[in-house]
């Protein structure tokens, strides 16, 4: 299926209209940002530049990224630094618990960069941030957005065993572009990665996310649903790729995508049968989480 008036972005050329943003809370903001300073934690939302960080922050919801701000991966999509990470800090689990209480925050995301240079990946650090957060918010819902973690069992085991709600995995672009995307990760192991948290704790809600405008056609669109859809995945997110810098490591937005096409996603991804499916050019993994997670459980948000 061809798509519905995408555009080509010359260089100099401004973001088609769907991208406009109402403008932000910025003392919530700055409130935001003093916060996170005062406490030495990382944001997913700064280091990957979100364009969605002004919404998300003006209404005080943020995702933190454990285990440092440097990446032992180059993935060619991404802002995040990449190279030799420092020491993990054991101090950040009890942090992190302690910000997300001051945040007054009732569901918290947990990310990290990949620690391919840590003997377990760095999954008894998400273990003990998990058990961390519950012991100072009891009531708090956790989603955790992890590496894949070699697909190793044991560490994914450890991960379902400490109790997120919601476990989620990207799987960011289609197979035919993934090697090139992803160069360190594999399109397989992701997908069997989603799949072997169902298998180990069929109630655990997976979440899995990709971009579009990367190169890929719709048809692979399609067809990337459809894998995720057969691992049992739960909650599905789509949205436009934005090249993070012009720096030749990084991809080149090729295509932006038209709004009714992320439309046609939705619909498609409900048809397969995922519980809730969030779809437009602005989305990003951990945008509006709570949202998934409530209607995967048949309530409202403010439920």
């Amino acid at each position: 299926m061809a798509p519905i008036t995408d555009k080509t972005l010359p260089a100099g050329e401004r973001l088609p209209s769907w991208f406009r943003q109402d403008l932000p809370d910025m003392d919530k903001i700055r409130s935001m940002q003093k916060k996170f300073r005062n406490s030495g934690l990382h944001t997913v939302c700064e280091s990957a530049l979100c364009p969605n960080m002004g919404k998300c922050w003006g209404e005080g919801v943020a995702t933190f990224m454990i285990l440092g701000e440097m990446c032992t991966r180059a993935c060619r999509f991404c802002a995040v630094k990449a190279g030799m990470p420092m020491a993990v800090d054991p101090n950040e689990p009890g942090e992190v618990a302690a910000a997300a209480k001051d945040l007054g925050l009732r569901y918290v995301v947990i990310t990290s960069v990949a620690r391919d240079d840590l003997e377990d990946e760095g999954v008894g650090h998400f273990v003990r941030t998990i058990h961390a957060v519950r012991e100072q918010n009891p009531e708090i819902k956790i989603e955790v957005l992890i590496p894949d973690f070699s697909n190793n069992p044991a560490s994914l085991k450890k991960l379902v065993e400490a109790g997120p709600e919601v476990v989620s995995h990207n799987i960011e672009t289609v197979r035919r572009l993934s090697a090139d995307v992803r160069p360190q990760a594999d399109h397989g192991r992701s997908l069997d990665v989603l799949r072997n948290f169902k298998r180990l704790d069929p109630s655990v809600l997976t979440k899995s996310s990709f971009m579009v405008g990367l190169g890929e056609t719709d048809q692979e669109i399609f067809e990337l649903m459809r894998e995720l859809a057969d691992t049992g995945c739960d909650i599905l997110t789509v949205g436009q790729y934005l090249a993070p810098t012009r720096l030749k490591r990084h991809v080149r937005v090729r295509r932006f995508v038209h709004p009714e096409m992320f439309a046609l996603y939705k619909a498609k991804g409900l048809a397969l049968g995922f519980k809730h499916v969030m779809s437009a050019p602005l989305v990003r993994s951990s945008y509006i989480a709570e949202q998934g997670y409530r209607e995967c459980l048949g309530e409202m948000v403010n439920g």
